[in-house]
């Protein structure tokens, strides 16, 4: 995440080829006829063509400064060649895209696409002529795909805290993707580090002494948020394993713990909220938000992303916050349906769209 753009190829390179190694007889392809892959990149790219694009930055920690600018379709191009793989990308795929691909493959009520996991985006279906920066001849179908790089969106209207602050002068990438640091599993943890640290150190908190633990950055992962969110023992036992194990916080009082939950609580419930309220942006703008006289439309957003599937109370609070924000009538005909690995599966069909063998299939 953290070295150069030739190592991390390289061992995305080298993964392909233990996967290509690991399939059956059915997989394996005629003789002259070259693999081509749908390559799913989940940070901000500006898109060249259906099989180019260069890098804007990093993202959710990633910080390889020699591959900002780089096209990396041709990075992977040439790792492959490396590894003697002979592999071409037919398309280029942000995951937001291919979860609203996979989604609309198999779904045409399918109108946006979310991704909750490490990190945040999204992506929706706009009229084309709807595209002050879009230039030149228009698609066919009057349609683009928008990849709307949400998680860097920034307003003084969020609601930000001392805690945030802190986490983003900490950051690989301070003053960047501020809307994904208060809503991804990368972060949710750490902002609830960051709280519990300052309660020890201006309330003694844990007691006299601050646990060194607890100043450790990233200590604390959104799973282990998650872990203690959902316990519902009467002593509340995962909290009190979790506190030990991972912070070396022992000997607390069941209200400390008690404390601990209501924090997950808070933390859980202000991203999922959050969350509830940008999908509610895209509703408005596609017009989605209302129900139309003698219309029966029905809305699909695909969901995919761990913190998603795994974190059930910030799944509901985001479900329960969507219906509130959009009333009952009209939250009836939105539906969030869960895309697991929407993303590669929608990359594989973008790629096979775009494959240079379909005349041949054709014919």
């Amino acid at each position: 995440m953290v070295g150069t753009s030739e190592a991390l190829f390289d061992f995305i390179a080298a993964e392909l080829a233990k996967f290509v190694d690991q399939e059956g007889p059915d997989f394996q392809l005629p003789p002259g006829r070259q693999r081509e892959l749908g390559f799913t990149f989940s940070f901000p790219v500006m898109q060249t063509s259906i099989a180019s694009g260069n890098l804007i930055k990093w993202t959710k920690g990633f910080s390889i400064d020699d591959t900002v600018g780089q096209d990396v379709v041709a990075e992977l191009t040439r790792a492959m060649e490396r590894k003697g793989l002979d592999m071409r990308v037919s398309a280029l795929v942000n995951d937001t895209v291919g979860t609203l691909a996979g989604g609309r493959y198999s779904n045409k009520d399918v109108v946006a696409a979310v991704i909750l996991g490490t990190g945040t985006n999204a992506a929706y279906v706009e009229r084309a002529n709807a595209i002050p920066k879009l230039h030149g001849l228009l698609p066919k179908s009057g349609e683009m795909v928008i990849n709307m790089e949400w998680g860097s969106f920034w307003s003084t209207d969020l609601p930000f805290t001392e805690y945030d602050y802190v986490l983003d002068a900490e950051s690989l990438n301070p003053g960047e993707q501020m809307f994904e640091k208060i809503i991804s599993g990368m972060y949710l943890g750490e902002i609830v580090r960051i709280v519990l640290c300052k309660m020890a150190e201006e309330a003694s908190f844990f007691g006299d002494i601050i646990p060194p633990k607890l100043k450790s950055p990233f200590a604390l992962r959104t799973p282990d948020l998650s872990a203690m969110h959902h316990d519902t023992s009467s002593d509340l036992k995962v909290v009190d394993t979790k506190l030990k194990n991972i912070l070396e916080i022992s000997n607390t009082s069941l209200e400390m713990r008690k404390v601990v939950v209501q924090l997950c609580n808070i933390v859980a419930t202000r991203g999922a909220r959050l969350a509830a309220a940008g999908i509610l942006g895209i509703l408005i703008k596609l017009g989605r938000d209302k129900i139309k006289d003698g219309e029966k439309q029905r809305t699909v957003i695909a969901l995919d992303g761990g913190l998603y599937e795994h974190y059930t109370e910030y799944r509901k609070c985001l479900e329960n916050t969507l219906k509130e924000l959009l009333g009952e009538e009209v939250s009836e005909s939105i539906v969030i349906e869960q895309s697991n690995d929407g993303s590669g599966i929608g990359a594989a069909l973008l790629a096979a769209s775009h494959s240079q063998f379909l005349e041949v299939n054709k014919s």
